[in-house]
């Protein structure tokens, strides 16, 4: 035996209970990192919503679409790519619907959570990008969250390691989920050897991903969407290397887990639209309600628009209206929302310019009539000036010449 051997190795310890009791009621802590993870998320999103010029709340509003969607999502892509577990010879397919026991896809998440979003966007009229560009960096900030409930549960850890940092993994107890095995003394457990502790790779480089989206977009003031893509491109890199480093049970297509192809895919898919997609960054003001002074110091953005100074609440706003950041700006500063660009007028051309004695535009010949019509508007126009004479007097002020009839 070497004196190497001898030395205690530097570890990561696990928890051994993962699930307590109140009375009847389990407390899960997978279920409190999620909780958690969505309050960040929130919080977050919040404020850059009202950065943008929403009213105070619609998180919330989005998040009551957004969280059972994305819940529902998550499931569906667990229970696709897992079908052994739950249908043919010896699947369980009610187990499909317990969701407590685990068993959630960050793909179906995003997924089912986009629709969700939708949803309550339209009905907020509010853009789903400016909604999504919000949630950019709040997203990877849950997930990172979220993932320390996979170390409360001793799962998705990686191989065999021997760097300081290796991790202590528990046998769980099957007859008790969410609890160490013990031997007859009553000790937990433990796997032999120390494993690469992947979701804390994971959740170390979402926190990454999130300052990242947070720095290129203050400094590049991303929109239409591409705030999200940056994250979605981030998260997949990292994922698609740390999804190959797991050592959990999972279906494989070509010899790679199923979650490497679906990172590389929807990588390349979020690239293609970052590349592709332009735009300044979008800005809101509220149509439908009438405007509340800013505070001392301006920015109405901090003004909710749900309700007056003491009396009950008001009318939500009815939609909201894009503008440039400038105008943001001025209505910030003034509370007065800017006026709609007016629609341009049709410019007459052709045989209609003519009939209004305005030259076609762009025309270098001269149709058949149009000499003749021009030859009786000169005429008209040399006749003016007498009549008007005659009428008003010698300054001839009150008559109306070509121009002002083309007015």
């Amino acid at each position: 035996m070497t004196l190497a051997s001898t030395v205690p190795q530097a570890a990561l310890p696990s928890p051994t209970t993962a699930v307590w009791q109140l009375g009847p009621v389990p407390i899960r802590a997978y279920a409190l990192c999620i909780i958690l993870g969505i309050v960040v998320a929130c919080w977050v999103t919040e404020r850059r919503l009202r950065q943008r010029g929403v009213a105070p709340g619609a998180v919330l509003d989005i998040a009551v679409w957004a969280v059972p969607f994305g819940i529902v999502g998550a499931r569906i892509y667990h229970v696709i790519t897992s079908p052994e577990k739950y249908f043919g010879a010896g699947g369980e397919p009610l187990k499909a619907f317990a969701i407590w026991e685990g068993g959630l896809g960050i793909w179906g998440a995003v997924a089912g959570g986009a629709v969700g979003a939708w949803i309550a966007a339209r009905q907020l009229g509010l853009p789903l990008t400016v909604v999504a560009d919000a949630l950019a960096p709040g997203l990877p900030l849950a997930q990172a969250v979220g993932r320390l409930g996979n170390w409360f549960n001793n799962e998705l850890y990686g191989g065999r390691t021997t760097l300081p940092w290796g991790l202590e993994i528990h046998k769980m107890d099957p007859v008790n989920p969410g609890h160490a095995l013990r031997d007859d003394a009553g000790q937990p457990i433990l796997l032999p050897g120390l494993y690469h502790p992947t979701f804390l790779y994971e959740a170390i480089w979402n926190i990454g991903v999130a300052a990242l989206v947070f720095v290129l977009d203050r400094r590049l003031k991303l929109g239409k969407g591409r705030a999200f893509a940056l994250y979605v491109m981030g998260y997949t890199a990292g994922r698609f290397w740390i999804e190959i480093m797991r050592t959990d049970e999972a279906n494989r297509i070509l010899g790679a887990r199923i979650n490497v192809w679906t990172a590389a895919l929807v990588f390349l898919g979020a690239l293609i639209y970052f590349l592709r997609v332009r735009g300044p960054r979008e800005y809101l003001v509220p149509v439908g309600v009438p405007v509340a002074a800013p505070p001392p110091g301006g920015d109405v953005s901090q003004v909710d628009l749900s309700r007056t100074g003491n009396g009950p609440r008001a009318a939500a706003p009815e939609g909201y209206r894009t503008v440039s950041e400038e105008q943001f700006r001025a209505y910030q500063e003034t509370g007065e929302v800017p006026d709609e660009p007016a629609a341009t007028p049709p410019t007459a051309t052709g045989a209609d310019a003519a009939d209004l004695g305005t030259p076609a535009a762009d025309t270098d010949e001269q149709a058949p009539g149009d000499e003749a019509r021009a030859t009786r508007a000169q005429d008209a126009a040399d006749a003016m000036p007498a009549a008007t004479a005659d009428r008003d007097g010698p300054s001839g002020t009150a008559g109306a010449g070509p121009a002002d009839r083309e007015r």
